[in-house]
């Protein structure tokens, strides 16, 4: 690995946690930049949708806080229910997407074991239920690296490419909280007193 790779993968923080995730190779038309993944469930585009509008939507929540507390309190509690049936759709989705596997995730890429290998420079669709947050994201990927390990799994390292925004804002605040969590379970876990 070269003294580029390795900067270019220190400079997003990174995180290990289990992830529904599902992979598939992309299409010579799918890989193109710009291109609109497509999802054959309607469930898991209702999920990415509901949290790309809910991310889109909260700088206005926050301008309307100052002018009617009434009518925010309303729709913060509007948007609790919204995550709760995100919740279950996450919930039902990760049945069909395949149980909660551990990965190592960042605002650049992926890490996570298979048993098939992808060749590095392959294009591929990820498609990941990020819970407890119910977080349904299909991103696009390059394979950067895919070791066998002595299991005879193998180790795949991926990019995310072409990559929105608000899909970037979404993952980084995802990335954030984990962190929190799991810097919080560490304190609980180290304290005398539990």
């Amino acid at each position: 690995m070269t003294t580029l790779d390795e900067e270019d993968r220190r400079e997003y923080y990174r995180i290990e946690d289990r992830i529904a995730l599902e992979i598939s190779p992309l299409s010579a038309a799918e890989a193109l930049e710009g291109e609109v993944l497509q999802d054959a469930s309607p469930l898991f585009t209702l999920l990415s949708e509901l949290h790309l509008c809910e991310f889109e939507s909260q700088h206005l929540l926050r301008q309307l806080s100052d002018k009617d507390r009434t009518l925010t309190a309303f729709l913060k509690a509007q948007n609790k229910r919204i995550d709760l049936l995100s919740a279950v759709v996450a919930h039902t989705l990760t049945g069909h997407i395949g149980a909660p596997r551990r990965v190592i995730l960042s605002e650049g890429g992926i890490e996570f074991t298979q048993a098939q290998a992808i060749a590095p420079g392959s294009r591929i669709a990820l498609k990941m239920v990020l819970a407890p947050q119910a977080l349904g994201l299909m991103l696009r990927g390059r394979v950067i690296h895919c070791d066998r390990l002595a299991s005879g799994e193998h180790d795949v390292g991926t990019e995310f490419v072409d990559m929105t925004d608000a899909q970037r804002q979404l993952l980084a605040r995802y990335i954030l909280q984990r962190q929190q969590q799991q810097r919080r379970q560490a304190l609980e876990r180290n304290d005398p007193d539990s």
